[in-house]
């Protein structure tokens, strides 16, 4: 018991020296920092990583997107006061993953409708261009594959279902009950949804790109998209039982097919059976007697 009182008189006699308290924080931080570079290098090492693409992705954005948005994603105005380039603020990277991964930027020219092609850039590159595009502002992340795909033990038959319900209420006016695609008023069109991955369906279902409503994670819920991705899937992969399917396009390829070839076959027929039946030719007045002689001709004999 004396043995513990002097050690516990020492101990408080250290307490009272001016630096103890001084000497107590610096061990406790340099313990605290130690402990944090122990148990999360990794982290430190995306921070450095995502600088670097940042960086990488202002590069390519100066070289290949400045032109119509701007040196730092403002926006580019006309003189007449139109939109050049939107600015690209707070459009997020799954805007820039969706335009650039599906070939529809960079434009060569503005026009009308940005349509598919393929992609200019690498995925790094795109990955680059998102990650600076999103550090301009908020907006929506490019989504991950358990984004995308159905969990494992979900009934697909079930999201299917769900999903053409989804696509069906909000989706059929513009890109047709298939997913073929349909035209848009002023010279536009909804593009064909056949070979579209599930990524840019879902980028596509967050930003609305152009003429496109956008469906954010509060009105349509990821699993929702979920479904919509799966019923697509399944239409891409059902054939076609009814034969030639005149692209999918329901009544009005039909009604043209009726047109140009039903109604135009008949009446090219009924042109042919007239100039196949039975006419009469007046010959000309004899030279010499004034007689006229008729002469009819039959298709079958000669009166």
């Amino acid at each position: 018991m004396r043995l513990l009182h002097r050690s516990a008189g020492r101990l408080s006699r250290h307490r009272r020296r001016p630096f103890a308290g001084l000497l107590v924080l610096v061990l406790g931080l340099l313990l605290t920092g130690g402990l944090y570079a122990a148990f999360s290098p990794a982290q430190a090492g995306e921070t450095s990583t995502d600088a670097s693409q940042v960086e990488e992705g202002r590069r390519l954005f100066i070289t290949g997107c400045a032109f119509c948005h701007g040196q730092n994603g403002e926006g580019v105005l006309t003189q007449r006061g139109n939109q050049y380039g939107p600015a690209l603020t707070d459009v997020g990277a799954a805007s820039v993953d969706f335009q650039v991964g599906t070939g529809r930027m960079p434009l060569v020219q503005p026009g009308q409708q940005a349509v598919r092609k393929p992609a200019i850039y690498d995925d790094g590159e795109i990955a680059a261009l998102a990650a600076y595009v999103a550090s301009l502002g908020a907006g929506p992340s490019i989504p991950t594959a358990e984004d995308i795909d159905l969990p494992a033990d979900a009934d697909e038959a079930a999201a299917v279902s769900r999903g053409g319900q989804i696509f069906l209420s909000n989706c059929t006016a513009c890109h047709n009950f298939d997913g073929a695609g349909g035209a848009m008023p002023r010279g536009g069109f909804a593009p064909t949804l056949r070979g579209v991955s599930g990524k840019h369906i879902y980028e596509a279902l967050l930003t609305g790109p152009q003429a496109m409503p956008s469906f954010s994670n509060g009105n349509l819920p990821p699993e929702a998209k979920q479904d919509v991705i799966a019923y697509l899937r399944a239409t891409d992969e059902t054939p076609s039982y009814g034969g030639f399917g005149l692209g999918s396009l329901g009544p009005v390829s039909e009604g043209l097919a009726a047109w140009v070839l039903g109604i135009g076959g008949l009446v090219a027929f009924c042109v042919w059976i007239a100039a196949h039946t039975t006419r009469t030719s007046r010959s000309k007045p004899g030279a010499g007697d004034g007689t006229t002689h008729d002469t009819t001709h039959d298709t079958g004999a000669t009166a």
